[in-house]
């Protein structure tokens, strides 16, 4: 996958720097988008009516955990439009003159993509403002007492801002999208769908009960669907017949160390270090992040969201705390009232 040479972190659409099976099995529409079916209603009512008047679609604010889509959708967006893509993350954008390198050579309507959008230096984010609201930019020629203000006109463009941590991005920034998104983790039936729609593209026969046995232990998330389709097709290729079934599918998450709920060896330990050093909690955030060997972000962006979802976790006031189906579900129970576990 090449990048163009125009701005740091800058690609065309289609050239989203992943994994190169990602990319093939992504959707380029939006009715080949699964699930979140009131989210795809309304923004095709959107992008629709920005078509007809033939008008650049209002800014849109995407929120959600990681893998649920946020970056297809931006895609599938400007491909519904017929617009230019363009996208870069927060981090990659380090002075203003690259964000103002970027917006001056956008085409009219083009679909602006900015992933972590929460990262966005003051600086920056107070150039998009303007960009945002009036399509013009700021900028300041000279130094000391010649110095000047003028203002640059821009296309009217389309600004897609993803986020995992919506409470982190600033009040004045988020007033400027007109359109709100918030992706929940996806149903059952949904996750069977795409692994149905994924396996069709890989050239993969799954079977039904294997299908099923996949969503179920997916995490709700796109992405570990079809992580776990193609390690199944390993499996299949080496281990089976070549096609998907229920009973190497049972043998693949094994060797994987999934259960049934989808949870992977380090969501487990997560749930132990909480039950065995904090006597099911209350712990807070940093601690159980030193404790496990992982950083907060990662803690609060991947893990957290997926163990609250399926109700073994919980955040308090306090800290993080271990629920009884948590309990339960490791096979492990309290004895007395200080929450001190052992084993059955």
């Amino acid at each position: 996958m090449q990048k163009t040479n125009e701005h740091k972190g800058i690609t065309r659409a289609g050239s989203i720097p992943e994994d190169e099976q990602d990319i093939t099995l992504r959707p380029q529409y939006m009715d080949e988008f699964l699930g979140q079916a009131v989210l795809k209603e309304n923004l095709t009512v959107f992008i629709r009516a920005a078509r007809e008047r033939q008008e650049s679609l209002d800014h849109l604010f995407l929120i959600g955990p990681p893998g649920l889509g946020k970056t297809t959708l931006a895609q599938v967006v400007a491909r519904e439009l017929g617009v230019d893509f363009k996208v870069t993350s927060a981090p990659a954008l380090e002075k203003p003159k690259d964000l103002a390198g970027i917006l001056t050579t956008v085409t009219a309507k083009t679909v602006f993509f900015i992933d972590e959008i929460h990262r966005l230096k003051p600086a920056i984010e107070e150039m998009l403002y303007i960009a945002m609201e009036d399509y013009e930019l700021d900028w300041i020629i000279g130094q000391g007492p010649s110095a000047r203000t003028i203002r640059i006109p821009i296309q009217p463009f389309t600004l897609v801002g993803a986020t995992t941590k919506a409470g982190n991005v600033s009040s004045p920034l988020v007033s400027r999208f007109g359109i709100t998104c918030r992706f929940n983790f996806y149903d059952t039936e949904d996750i069977e769908a795409i692994i149905r729609r994924s396996a069709g593209i890989l050239k993969t026969k799954v079977e039904d009960d294997a299908a099923s046995l996949l969503a179920v232990s997916a995490r709700g998330t796109p992405r570990v669907a079809n992580r776990l389709l193609r390690r199944m097709r390993d499996y299949a290729q080496i281990l089976g017949s070549g096609a998907i079934t229920k009973e190497l599918v049972v043998e693949g998450l094994k060797r994987l160390e999934i259960d049934n709920l989808g949870l992977e060896r380090h969501d487990r330990e997560i749930l132990k270090i909480i039950i065995e050093r904090y006597g099911g909690g209350p712990v807070g955030a940093e601690t159980l992040a030193i404790s496990v060997g992982e950083s907060v972000d990662t803690l609060e962006d991947y893990y957290e969201p997926f163990l609250i979802q399926a109700g073994l976790l919980q955040r308090t006031p306090r800290g993080r705390t271990v629920t009884d189906l948590a309990y339960t579900h490791l096979n492990m129970k309290q004895r007395n009232a200080e929450n001190a576990p052992t084993l059955f």
